[in-house]
């Protein structure tokens, strides 16, 4: 059964989703893909434990305490190539940027290939259904240029801000 509920923040209302002891959504209202994992899933609201515990993350988070993704178990409802794309992500270090592009290359050491589109890579990133705790915020297009946001990139400079990643190499399209 999947379980939701909503949390103000001051970036506007999160809606979280559990699937047992797992989050499996984390999105900010007016998201692209809001809730997509969802679709035609029996949904029930209600606050469950993990959804708590990750309101309680979310707080701390807002108030610059940089609490771990590690504390969150997560549930990953997408292909194998994007939770793989997903789990990357959750190793970029708070305040850090990195590029779509250099994720493409960790990922296919990881796979043994030679290399790995980019673009590909950005897909998975643009569809992480867990954002924030996951933080897709923290990627950017080579050389540094703001792009590809799901919650538009007003909210990425403002994520980013909170956590003082550097933004003064960062430009927009």
């Amino acid at each position: 059964m999947y379980r939701y509920d909503c949390h103000p923040s001051p970036v506007g209302t999160i809606t979280l989703a559990s699937c047992g002891d797992r989050l499996m959504g984390l999105w900010i209202e007016k998201q692209r893909f809001f809730m997509d994992v969802l679709k035609g899933k029996d949904v029930r609201q209600e606050e469950t434990a993990v959804i708590r515990l990750a309101k309680d993350w979310l707080d701390r988070y807002f108030d610059r305490q940089r609490p771990s993704a590690e504390e969150i178990p997560v549930k990953w409802i997408g292909s194998e190539f994007q939770k793989q794309v997903w789990d990357l992500l959750k190793d970029i270090p708070y305040g850090q940027v990195v590029t779509y592009g250099e994720l493409a290359k960790v990922l296919a050491r990881k796979r043994g290939l030679a290399s790995l589109s980019a673009q590909a890579v950005g897909g998975a990133v643009g569809r992480n259904p867990i954002s924030i705790l996951v933080p897709c915020h923290r990627v950017v297009g080579s050389g540094g240029r703001l792009t590809g946001y799901s919650g538009g990139l007003s909210l990425k400079r403002t994520l980013l801000t909170l956590e003082n990643a550097d933004l003064s190499r960062l430009y927009k399209k």
